[in-house]
């Protein structure tokens, strides 16, 4: 079975990440991988500690793999380990070994970033009452170039957004 095509939807909080993940599964009739942050932290009713950090980042990665696995197009993934460590640096000064190799080894045909436009809102994921979105996107786009990661930046209101994904994807 063909392995559909792996669009990485990475960004700040309140950066328009999910929103454009749904519309563009909508658009396409194909799946998306939610962020499974979010339902760790409203199962737990409190944010990750340093230890969580890897723990998230393979049941993202797992779900997503559950998803490629019934084939398909495309394949809209809402975060990825990237991301994960890219929290990982702001909160907790850094990237333990395990997440530095998952997310290193993980590939995706293209790496939209969505650029922190929105007005921030608190959605109970962070561990302070302050916008960090501008450090998040900064240290994101300083990893994707460290990693050597290519990427397109995505902005606009979601139609504008969903029109320039349209265009890099071809379809």
């Amino acid at each position: 079975m063909k392995q559909p095509y792996r669009v990485a939807i990475l960004g700040a909080a309140s950066s328009g990440k999910t929103t454009l993940a749904q519309a563009l599964s909508q658009r396409y009739g194909q799946p998306w991988v939610p962020e499974y942050l979010r339902e760790f932290c409203d199962a737990r009713q409190d944010v990750p500690v340093s230890a969580d950090q890897f723990h998230i980042a393979t049941t993202q990665v797992a779900r997503e793999e559950a998803l490629a696995a019934h084939g398909g197009r495309f394949l809209f993934c809402d975060t990825t380990p990237l991301m994960t460590a890219v929290y990982s640096i702001h909160y907790f000064g850094g990237i333990d070994e395990q997440l530095e190799s998952l997310a290193a080894s993980r590939r995706y045909d293209i790496t939209l970033v969505c650029k922190p436009e929105f007005a921030w809102i608190p959605d109970g994921l962070h561990h302070e009452e302050e916008d960090v979105s501008g450090m998040i996107d900064s240290i994101l786009l300083g990893e994707l170039a460290r990693r050597g990661i290519p990427y397109a930046r995505i902005s606009g209101a979601l139609e504008a957004r969903l029109q320039q994904v349209e265009q890099l994807l071809g379809v």
